[in-house]
């Protein structure tokens, strides 16, 4: 049986107690009911942003994971990483990263995925598909999340079934970006909210 998300836990706790001494960030909004979520992490253009969105959502009880390298879950980092939510990818296995996210997705009654969908810090005129395969692939809906650096809030928007149609897709993903209007951190560096093949 799930437990749902419990806003009272100690990690929880000090997520916001974290979240206050980083300005007095606050949650905003109501949180995916889907157990099983792809989490559009926007925008990410400074390093402080993943944190952020991750003390969010630990900050209301909700247990976000977030992709890293394989070698940072083993030994000692392995103690630190993996309770605060970190996954391990290995580029190198057959599958690659879709489909080893696919896989824990099969695994699990409950994962919420955090995938920045730029791919990079750095202004990017196209998202990357990873997000997008990974979501069709596992069945599971896409939730858009923000950042509001201009009010210091942040939260998750409605869960987005993809269709496979990307062009539709990507508008529904585009209308909730566009009425949000979040700020981000570096707003130079955000780009266009499209895929390169839709």
């Amino acid at each position: 049986m799930l437990e749902p998300p419990n806003p009272k836990t100690m990690s929880s706790r000090l997520a916001r107690a974290a979240l206050r001494l980083l300005g007095g960030w606050e949650f905003e909004g109501g949180l995916p009911p889907e157990p099983r979520v792809v989490t559009l992490a926007v925008p990410h253009t400074h390093n402080l942003d993943g944190l952020l969105l991750v003390l969010l959502a630990k900050s209301v009880g909700l247990n976000a994971h977030w992709m890293v390298k394989d070698t940072w879950t083993k030994g000692p980092i392995g103690w630190i990483t993996k309770p605060v939510g970190a996954v391990a990818v290995n580029r190198n296995t057959p599958g690659g990263v879709v489909g080893q996210m696919v896989d824990e997705f099969e695994e699990r009654e409950s994962f919420h995925l955090l995938v920045p969908p730029e791919g990079t810090r750095s202004r990017s005129e196209y998202w990357k598909s990873g997000f997008y395969r990974i979501a069709l692939e596992a069945s599971v809906p896409v939730v858009p999340s923000f950042l509001d650096y201009g009010r210091k809030r942040g939260g998750f928007g409605p869960a987005i079934t993809l269709t496979g149609d990307k062009q539709n897709d990507m508008d529904k993903v585009r209308a909730f970006y566009a009425q949000a209007l979040p700020e981000a951190r570096l707003p130079a560096q955000f780009g266009p909210i499209r895929l390169k093949d839709e």
